[in-house]
Parts: C-alpha cells; sequence; structure tokens
C-alpha cells in the first residue's frame, strides 16, 4: 500500500466521510511547487492559486468542486515582451470510497489529492499562442525590432521575390478620347448601313 504523502495539492475530508448530505466551502491558497505549463506562458513554481472548493459528502464518495484563480506569466508570441496573464478553471469530481475501478480518483487517508486535476485544468487553459494584446503588430523581419515600438519601420510583409520583375509595372490611366470617338463614330456608321438595308428589303 502506497503510503499518504501530503502535498500543497491534498485536502483533508475527514469530516466529511461517511456523512452523505454534508457540504463544507472553503478558501485555499495553493502555492505551486512546480510550474504548471511548459509552454511560452506557465504558472510559474511559487504562485498562489486562489481555491474557493466546495466538498458535499454522497453515499460513494465526496464530490469536489474547484473554482480556481491565478496567474500565467512569460513571453508574447508575436514581439517577445513579458505579459502576464489571468488563469480561471472551475471544474468538478468524485473521489470514491471504493477500491475498485469504478472511480478514477480515491480518498486515501482521509485526504484527496487535487493535483493532476488542477495541473490538467491550468495547463489546458493557457492559450498555446499567446499575445500581449490581440493587435500586437510583432516584430519587424528584418530587424527583429518590436514594431510597436519603432512605428517608422514598415509593418508590410516583404514582397515574394517571384514577382519581383512585375514590381515597376504600372497600369496605365490615360484615355485616348480620339480612340472613343473613332469607336463610336464606326458604331453609328454601322446602325445607319443597318437601317438603309431594311428600306431597300421593304
Amino acid at each position: 500500500m502506497t503510503k499518504f504523502k501530503k502535498t500543497p495539492y491534498t485536502i483533508d475530508v475527514r469530516d466529511l466521510i461517511n456523512r452523505p448530505g454534508t457540504m463544507h466551502e472553503r478558501e485555499l491558497d495553493i502555492v505551486v511547487p512546480e510550474d504548471l505549463g511548459a509552454g511560452l506562458v506557465s504558472v510559474k513554481a511559487g504562485s498562489t492559486l486562489e481555491t474557493d472548493l466546495r466538498l458535499e459528502a454522497m453515499h460513494e464518495g465526496i464530490l469536489a468542486t474547484f473554482s480556481i484563480t491565478g496567474t500565467a506569466e512569460g513571453i508574447c508570441g508575436r514581439c517577445l515582451k513579458d505579459i502576464a496573464l489571468p488563469v480561471r478553471v472551475h471544474f468538478s469530481e468524485l473521489f470514491g470510497y471504493s477500491q475498485d475501478e469504478a472511480f478514477e480518483f480515491e480518498i486515501s487517508d482521509d485526504h484527496v489529492d487535487a493535483e493532476s486535476l488542477i495541473r490538467d485544468a491550468v495547463v489546458l487553459s493557457l492559450p498555446f499562442q499567446p499575445v500581449c494584446r490581440r493587435d500586437c503588430p510583432g516584430l519587424d523581419s528584418e530587424t527583429g525590432q518590436p514594431l510597436e515600438d519603432s512605428p517608422q519601420l514598415d509593418p508590410t510583409p516583404p514582397t515574394d521575390p517571384r514577382w519581383s520583375a512585375l514590381a515597376g509595372f504600372q497600369a496605365s490611366t490615360t484615355i485616348n478620347t480620339d480612340e472613343i470617338i473613332h469607336a463610336d463614330s464606326n458604331s453609328v456608321d454601322l446602325d445607319s448601313h443597318s437601317v438603309t438595308l431594311d428600306r431597300e428589303e421593304k
């Protein structure tokens, strides 16, 4: 039998065991011992997750409902500046009394261990491509400088070199009125000729 080990994620539930209908609410500050997340942002070790916890005793176990808030820190995926993002997760899980396979999570030594639940919920809530703001312009493709700090830089992406032959091409905006008049005259002559033919046939 595995010896029980208390961690910041373990919760004492001895006052609820085998007392169906009993409900307790608690406020916990969970100090994260290791980083949660391995991407551009994560909840850093030593950060605090403020947790509102509701525990409800049932016949088959204890239903735990977590509402967690915290802060994730890292870098913007566009401009690479340091950022801090709010973290909010909410979930419930039943911790069973029985030792059979019907329960994924169990009560052990009058405690429940919520580490894997909290870790998965927090990590999955973190953005894969975090940004400092929605319209972050990112970095200049040539200098690598943040475009926000260097407004004189042109944020337009470079042109595909395969189109370089057309770079100097300009469409003509001059209209030749003589050609238009000549074209209109031809259309008038054609109309007059068709009228003459109609008269001859009659």
